[in-house]
């Protein structure tokens, strides 16, 4: 197509940019982005895809997701690794049908108790480290975040229902995360995949079943969910309860685990940084804080998660599929082309983040708003609907660890990890820690 934007360089035969994007796909579009401004294509194995760089163009994806785009067709290995009619998989009608049953689970009332979960399962975590010694973040934030997630959204006993170490299966799981092959394809990281897939929905089937069996109560919140019906009194297909628990724990293990590492990294990186942090907790957390309201008060760690979610987001690109030919600037996006969009270069360029390649949590404190520039947990109607709940998991840790610690970290400049999967930290990332005087009360 003439009119299709211009192509980044370095495409190869059959198989265009397709090999480049899956080993890293920053730097393919950092260039594609030197070579012809925030507007350009690549070649996706004889198919093309589009690169929409800057806060515009987020917003008008954004805006017009489900209308001119589809995140289905952007993201067509999610509906092998859960359901087509999950959620932000499913159409406009059947997303917001679901939404209105998931939304007030996110809402204050339920973040209460995600916080108690949040603040047993780490403050458990911190007393196992013992005085002293060294850490993995990535082997020790992993399943500390995994089992926050699976209490929280699947119950007290799922970790012993599955018979293994979840954490594990969910990085099997975590395989299919694929996107350029397509995940039909017989390739070993597929295959894992579809494997660990059955096993958990084989656990997750028949907790569900014994939640009809015998309801728990109080409710929490997959018993909720087991026994939800949509607002015509339609009860929610079990099919879709299975695959909302397993997409909700999933994410919120997958993002939230390498967001939190990188945000441990970048503090422990910047020792006064890390000492405004800690100011802040002797200033504003009262002793033994263990409730929503006290971690709100968190305003200095809050803006330093942002500059992490700024500088690492986890997510490098976010992507839809046209469903029409669609005009953009002087150019067309063919109907069936993938749409990107990048956090990772739109959240350095420097007209909307004055000195973007420097660490400053300050930002965010002198101008709040800018936040709202931010897209690592998406934008609009679809922005991610755990975003609160896991900056509050994340502030919740971070601040026990750090009141509970001194640390160091010994792996001074961890890389992103390679592959086409979410960006935690390439390990190792060992820490030294030692209990602060006092801790013992």
């Amino acid at each position: 197509m003439s009119n299709l934007p211009p192509l980044a360089s370095g495409s190869r035969p059959l198989l265009g940019h397709a090999v480049a994007m899956y080993r890293d796909a920053f730097p393919l579009v950092e260039r594609g982005h030197r070579e012809h401004g925030r507007v350009f294509s690549l070649n996706l194995a004889g198919k093309p895809a589009v690169v929409l760089l800057g806060n515009e163009h987020d917003r008008w994806l954004f805006k017009e997701t489900d209308t001119l785009f589809s995140i289905s067709e952007g993201m067509p290995f999610f509906a092998r690794m859960f359901d087509p009619d999950m959620y932000f998989l499913a159409g406009p009608a059947e997303y917001q049908r679901q939404r209105e049953i998931l939304l007030p689970r996110f809402q204050a009332r339920h973040l209460a108790k995600y916080t108690e979960i949040m603040t047993a399962e780490t403050d458990a975590w911190i007393e196992g480290l013992g005085e002293s010694g060294e850490f993995d973040v990535i082997d020790e934030f992993g399943p500390l975040i995994m089992r926050i997630a699976a209490k929280s959204f699947l119950g007290e006993d799922f970790g012993e229902r599955l018979g293994t170490d979840f954490f594990a299966e969910f990085r099997r799981f975590s395989a299919g995360l694929d996107v350029i092959f397509p995940s039909w394809l017989p390739l070993p990281h597929f295959i894992r995949s579809r494997r660990a897939r059955a096993r958990l929905h084989t656990a997750l089937g028949a907790l569900v079943a014994e939640r009809h069996r015998n309801p728990t109560d109080p409710p929490d919140f997959l018993q909720a969910l087991s026994t939800a019906t949509y607002s015509d009194g339609e009860p929610l297909p079990e099919r879709l309860v299975i695959n909302i628990v397993l997409g909700l724990t999933w994410v919120g293990q997958e993002t939230t685990t390498g967001h939190a590492s990188w945000a441990l990294i970048h503090l422990l990186q910047h020792p006064g940084e890390l000492a405004k942090v800690r100011a802040e907790q002797r200033d504003r957390l009262p002793a033994g804080a263990s409730e929503l309201g006290d971690f709100r008060e968190l305003r200095y760690l809050d803006a330093a998660l942002h500059e992490t979610e700024r500088l690492r987001p986890v997510a490098q690109l976010i992507a839809r599929g046209a469903l029409e030919d669609i005009k953009v600037d002087e150019y067309v996006i063919p109907k069936g082309a993938r749409v990107f969009l990048s956090p990772a270069i739109t959240h350095r360029l420097p007209e909307l983040f004055e000195d973007p390649e420097t660490y400053a949590p300050q930002r965010f404190i002198d101008d709040p708003k800018s936040a709202q520039l931010l897209i690592g947990f998406g934008g609009g109607v679809h922005r991610c609907l755990g975003a609160r709940f896991a900056y509050l998991e994340m502030q919740i840790i971070l601040t026990l660890l750090l009141r509970a610690m001194d640390l160091e970290l010994l792996d001074p400049d961890p890389r992103p990890i390679a592959g086409p999967g979410t960006k935690w930290p390439q390990g190792p990332v060992r820490v030294r820690y030692a209990r602060r005087a006092g801790d013992r009360g």
